[in-house]
């Protein structure tokens, strides 16, 4: 690991190379001649498949934030795929987007980080979805030679792990309304954003605006989006779930 811990600032930059492929075309760069492509755009370096005698669980998720389907190769990647879906500093996703490389002083390594993300700001963001009980020496390496190259050129990197069960079963229900044609039609989106002007109960506010059945939808769609909220890790959503819109206090008065 000597010579990978030589490897920051512009040694970095030749140290470690990207291997990727756009538009068709695989190519091989430093890293310091290829860190300004879009990632987030790029294809993914390897196929999403799914074998009978492997522990992974891989296909493709519909994210309304990159108007397209992204590739996932586990249920945590999966969930965190939600997560960053939802998330609304996140302007665009791409799986799988290249292969780092890298000499660690013994041998040449590789690694294909799980996500790239782009943010609102313009930051670039590089993920990788790991349970903390499912890390070894050989992750703990490749992800620290990662975050080393992301340092170099700027990017951010974030390792993740198993997310809160709750929140997490709360999104996944969520993520069934992201679409916008379930915050239609607008009229019940209105009405339900003036309804929750003061904190109310789930349902009480939903009935409030008109029959649950139509109404529901909208409702989710809109705490999916963040116009209204709800405490997504306090407990599982249920009727009497106190809901607000967005940018008042959780409690009246």
């Amino acid at each position: 690991m000597e010579a990978l811990s030589r490897a920051y600032g512009d040694e970095a930059l030749a140290a470690f190379e990207l291997d990727f492929r756009s538009d068709g075309e695989r190519r091989r760069l430093p890293l310091g001649t290829s860190w300004q492509v879009p990632f987030e755009a790029v294809e993914p370096v390897r196929p999403f498949r799914w074998d009978k005698d492997t522990l992974g669980f891989a296909g493709w998720y519909y994210s309304v934030t990159a108007r397209n389907h992204v590739g996932y190769e586990s249920w945590l990647e999966r969930d965190r795929l939600i997560l960053l879906d939802r998330d609304p500093q996140v302007r665009a996703i791409s799986s799988q987007p290249f292969w780092l490389h890298w000499h660690d002083g013994r041998r040449q390594r590789r690694h294909a980080p799980d996500y790239f993300v782009r943010l609102a700001t313009g930051q670039a963001r590089v993920v990788d979805v790991r349970a903390a009980e499912d890390m070894d020496q050989r992750t703990r390496e490749a992800f620290a030679a990662t975050e080393r190259a992301c340092e170099a050129v700027g990017w951010e990197f974030e390792w993740v792990g198993r997310p809160d069960p709750v929140l997490m079963a709360n999104v996944r229900w969520l993520a069934r309304y992201r679409r916008a044609r379930s915050g239609q039609p607008a009229a019940v989106a209105e009405g339900l954003l003036d309804v929750f002007g003061e904190p109310k109960g789930l349902r009480e506010g939903a009935a409030l605006v008109g029959d649950r059945i139509h109404v529901l939808p909208v409702l989710f769609h809109l705490l999916w989006s963040g116009k209204l909220e709800v405490d997504l890790s306090g407990g599982l959503l249920e009727a009497g779930s106190l809901v607000w819109a967005e940018g008042r206090q959780r409690w009246a008065g």
